[in-house]
């Protein structure tokens, strides 16, 4: 979902009742567009409940993986759907406090230079979802009766670097 309001310029461009102005100009589209946010799969175990809420007496060790994932919603279109893949394992010694698996996804519609959609996708993307991802995970173990877990904040550029992500020459001349 998205909002749009027609807000007159100033500039004289306008005609008073909100339409783009007659040159034949369109307005700019926006590079990138959240379209709808949602979870896609949410799974919490506790496996050894109810024992375990009585003998652990210890902070649990928490294990994290996080992966980006993207893809085209329609072949041949700027609409695609970018999944952040959390696990959270909390373990004290070899027992296993619990499991959480987060699924949280955006479809996003890009309107960028071809040669920035994997950056846009795999980096500025996943920041917009990350904060909300991060609210669930910490709500569901709070929720399961232990400490709430906070993820640090990601830094997805060097996440995306990690796998081998450049940025095209021309776009790093750019930013400087």
């Amino acid at each position: 979902m998205s909002q749009s309001a027609n807000v007159p310029n100033g500039n004289g461009n306008g005609n008073g009742n909100g339409a783009p102005p007659a040159t034949g100009e369109q307005p700019a589209a926006a590079p990138l567009l959240l379209n709808i946010q949602y979870t896609k799969d949410l799974s919490f175990e506790v496996p050894g409940a109810p024992q375990i809420f009585a003998t652990v007496r210890e902070q649990p060790r928490i294990d994290m993986q996080l992966d980006v994932q993207a893809r085209p919603i329609q072949e041949g279109q700027n609409v695609f759907e970018v999944a952040l893949v959390i696990r959270a394992e909390a373990k004290v010694q070899e027992t296993v406090c619990f499991i959480a698996e987060l699924t949280y996804c955006g479809i996003f519609t890009l309107n960028v230079d071809p040669q920035l959609v994997e950056p846009v996708l795999l980096v500025e993307c996943p920041r917009l979802l990350f904060p909300f991802a991060r609210n669930i995970l910490a709500e569901v173990t709070r929720d399961g009766g232990f400490p709430p877990v906070m993820l640090n904040p990601i830094d997805f550029v060097q996440l995306w670097q990690s796998r081998g992500g450049k940025l095209p020459e021309a776009a790093m001349m750019g930013t400087a």
